[in-house]
């Protein structure tokens, strides 16, 4: 055991120095990743008991990302791309604050901390996005993102664990209250930490050029639909656990413990998946995420009781995973292709592609809420999400499409092929 310990360390060690800060910045960050994901979600719940404005708030954040997308592609001309990926993890502590100091949790409030908790998603994911292709290639982002997986999923377990208990220590409102702010003090002071750890990547801006278009070839407009379906289920899916353990399971306490079920068995599945998996296993990968996804959306609507939520969160723990290890490397190989395809710099399709993600985020927080007010909130929270997890079982035949006719066009040696033939190929095919 401690031999294959060492082999992993060993190999981790392999990688390029740019590649083992942006993990470890990541790591540091992912600390507080499931502070904004779940609690901000179960404090809007405890004070205002209304799922709308749970989902009013998300639908804030995903509109304030895509504006930061673009808005990032200008600051890029002017400064570093490290302290701009350091400014939106900071940001996220901000959005915390001004959350936690509204008085009354209105709309404009809500509004306001939502939106600048996309400004910092924004500025997180986008720079973080375009790091993670360009310190990579096709042969190691399964390990990326398997190592970052297993990490997020570890952290997942300790953190909702720990917040639940020490919310739950507190009695009465006001103390409760007062443990939230403690929280965000700490996520604050951690995001702080994280943007000390990237100032010790040899970061490169990309390099600029007209990032904004309207034309693409075929290929990319399989992957906005791929991301439009990935964003179906990001719109809905990020506050759900919160809302469905609010109101079924009842307090904070069972929020963290519930998340911790499973999750170590899942960390160490992801983390040898990544490792060991091949470009060509990523269909399988990302089909039977979808698979689990769609099996604990169904159950928990058949159920809607505690069983029915756990075994969701449960198999949710697995199944977002392996989706993401998947999804990631395919949008990453898809901009490699059409970037040399196209001759158009890298950040171009990272925007562009978030529109995809916002178009779906639309569509599927939209579900909700069309449920929540036509109908009533319990038909809601029961059906929304398996409605949600059938749709995207359409992205397993999308994703083939888009790795099979990658794979036409460039071979997985493309990395050593000159640019010039690679564009004469794709012609040909198209």
């Amino acid at each position: 055991m401690l031999k294959k310990f060492t082999s992993e360390v060993d190999h981790f060690k392999s990688q390029t120095h740019n590649f083992r800060i942006l993990v470890f910045t990541n790591l540091v960050y992912a600390l507080v990743l499931p502070v904004i994901d779940i609690f901000v979600a179960a404090y809007i719940m405890r004070n205002s008991n209304d799922t709308s404005k749970v989902v009013i708030y998300q639908l804030a954040i995903y509109t304030g990302i895509p504006l930061t997308f673009l808005i990032n592609g200008f600051l890029l001309k002017h400064f570093n791309i490290r302290k701009l990926y350091s400014t939106g993890m900071m940001l996220s502590g901000v959005s915390m604050i001004i959350m936690m100091s509204l008085k009354t949790l209105d709309l404009t409030g809500i509004a306001i901390a939502g939106i600048t908790m996309g400004l910092s998603f924004g500025l997180y994911w986008s720079n973080r996005d375009y790091l993670a292709l360009s310190i990579t290639n096709d042969q190691n982002r399964n390990y990326y993102y398997g190592l970052e997986t297993f990490i997020y999923t570890i952290i997942a377990i300790v953190v909702p664990a720990t917040i639940g208990w020490f919310i739950q220590s507190k009695t009465g409102e006001d103390a409760k209250h007062s443990a939230y702010v403690v929280i965000t003090c700490i996520v604050f002071a951690i995001t702080i930490i994280a943007s000390i750890v990237c100032f010790r990547g040899r970061f490169e801006n990309p390099i600029q050029k007209q990032y904004i278009f309207f034309k693409f070839h075929p290929l990319w407009y399989k992957l906005l639909s791929l991301a439009m379906f990935k964003g179906l289920a990001q719109g809905f899916l990020v506050t759900a656990p919160a809302m469905l353990i609010f109101k079924i399971l009842g307090e904070e306490g069972a929020l963290g413990k519930a998340q911790s079920i499973g999750a170590i068995l899942a960390a160490i599945i992801i983390y040898f998946i990544g490792r060991f998996s091949k470009p060509s296993d990523r269909i399988k990968t990302f089909s039977v995420g979808l698979i689990l996804f769609a099996v604990g959306a169904c159950l928990n609507g058949m159920l809607f009781d505690k069983t029915g939520v756990i075994v969701f969160l449960l198999l949710l723990l697995i199944a977002k995973p392996l989706m993401d290890l998947a999804y990631f490397p395919i949008q990453l190989r898809v901009i490699d292709i059409v970037s040399r395809i196209e001759r158009r710099g890298e950040f171009t399709y990272i925007l562009n592609h978030e529109a995809g993600l916002y178009l779906g985020r639309l569509l599927g927080a939209g579900t909700f809420l069309v449920l929540y007010y036509a109908v009533s909130e319990d038909f809601a929270l029961r059906y929304a999400i398996g409605i949600i997890a059938l749709l995207q079982l359409c992205s397993i035949f999308i994703s083939k499409k888009i790795i099979a006719q990658g794979n036409k066009i460039a071979p997985e040696k493309e990395d050593t092929e000159d640019a010039k033939v690679l564009e004469e190929t794709a012609a040909n095919l198209v």
